[in-house]
C-alpha cells in the first residue's frame, strides 16, 4: 500500500515499526525448535527481501527491550536496527497506550505491547510487524485494539507477523 508525493508523483513507500520481537527472531541463534526455526527464517527473508520496499521504524521502548538480556545478543539486536529512525513517546502515544489497557483490549501486564501499538498508530505507521502473537498479533485481540484507537480518533496499524507482510 503506497502513498503518492503530490510534489513529486512518486509512490512512497509504506511504512513498518518493528517490535522487538522481530528482532529476536532475525538475530536469534539457529534454534532447534521447528516453529522458532521457521519463524528465524521467514524473519531473515523479509529483513533482506522486504525491508527495502518500507520506510521501517522502531522506538526508544524497542531499544530499550533490545538491549535486555544476554549481552551478545542484545548487541546483535541493536546492531540490527543502528540504522532505523526511533519514534518517540508524545502525550498522545502514552493516552492512547493507558486506553489500550484501561479499555481491555490488552491486559495490565502487556503495558509496552500498549505502547508499540500506540507509537505506530499515533504516528500514521501503516504496519506493526510483531512475532508477539499472544497480545499483539492476536485475533482476538486486533479488533478491540482497533476499536480503541479508532475511538481515540487515530487508524489503527496492520498488525502482521513478516509472514504475512511478506510480499508475493
Amino acid at each position: 500500500m503506497a502513498l503518492w508525493s503530490k510534489e513529486t508523483g512518486v509512490a512512497l513507500k509504506a511504512s513498518v515499526y518493528i517490535e522487538t520481537s522481530v528482532l529476536s527472531y532475525l538475530t536469534a541463534r539457529p534454534s532447534n525448535d521447528l516453529r522458532a526455526t521457521a519463524n528465524q527464517s521467514t524473519t531473515s527473508d523479509w529483513w533482506e527481501t522486504q525491508r527495502p520496499n518500507y520506510r521501517v521504524f522502531a522506538s526508544d521502548l524497542v531499544i530499550s527491550e533490545a538491549g535486555k538480556g544476554h549481552p551478545e545478543a542484545a548487541q546483535r539486536r541493536l546492531a540490527a536496527i543502528t540504522d532505523v529512525p526511533l519514534l518517540q513517546v508524545s502525550p498522545e502515544v502514552r493516552t492512547l497506550a493507558l486506553a489500550l489497557i484501561a479499555t481491555h483490549a490488552l491486559p495490565p501486564k502487556a503495558e509496552a505491547d500498549a505502547y508499540h501499538v500506540a507509537l505506530a498508530s499515533v504516528n500514521g505507521i501503516e504496519y506493526l510487524l510483531t512475532w508477539n502473537c499472544t497480545h499483539i498479533a492476536n485475533a482476538h485481540t486486533r479488533p478491540k485494539i482497533e476499536a480503541t484507537c479508532r475511538a481515540l480518533g487515530y487508524e489503527p496499524p496492520v498488525i502482521c507477523t513478516p509472514l504475512e507482510l511478506l510480499e508475493v
